[in-house]
């Protein structure tokens, strides 16, 4: 089975810094494109970053490019999620994904963890 464990998640001020982490299991991490997905309450689910399989390629929404960085260790079946500058817009749960190839942009059709919540507020 295919699993997906986030942590990282917490509560910062406006202008703080987290790292998220997704350690994988169950699938070839190394042959797959991944990517972070967050849905604030109310809202739907939004692509926030996604990186290819080598992590030569990488993509992120207009609202976190320049703030969020996106990494992967295939060494270790991890992704990552640098969260720097936050704002209170970015209070969310954020969830590793695994796109489905077929739907790739669609983020209703990831494979997705848990969840971790981000909150940041003063």
């Amino acid at each position: 089975d295919i699993q997906l464990v986030e942590s990282g998640g917490g509560s910062v001020q406006p202008g703080g810094t987290l790292r998220l982490s997704c350690v994988t299991s169950g699938f070839t991490f190394s042959s797959n494109a991944m990517g972070w997905v967050r849905q604030a309450p109310g809202k739907g689910l939004e692509w926030v970053s996604r990186i290819g399989s080598d992590g030569a390629t990488t993509y992120y929404s207009d609202s976190v490019k320049g703030r969020f960085t996106i990494s992967r260790d295939n060494a270790k079946d991890t992704l990552y999620l640098q969260l720097n500058s936050l704002k209170t817009e970015d209070s969310a749960t954020y969830f590793c994904a695994k796109p489905d190839p077929r739907r790739f942009t669609d983020p209703d059709a990831a494979r997705r963890g848990q969840g971790t919540q981000v909150t940041v507020s003063s």
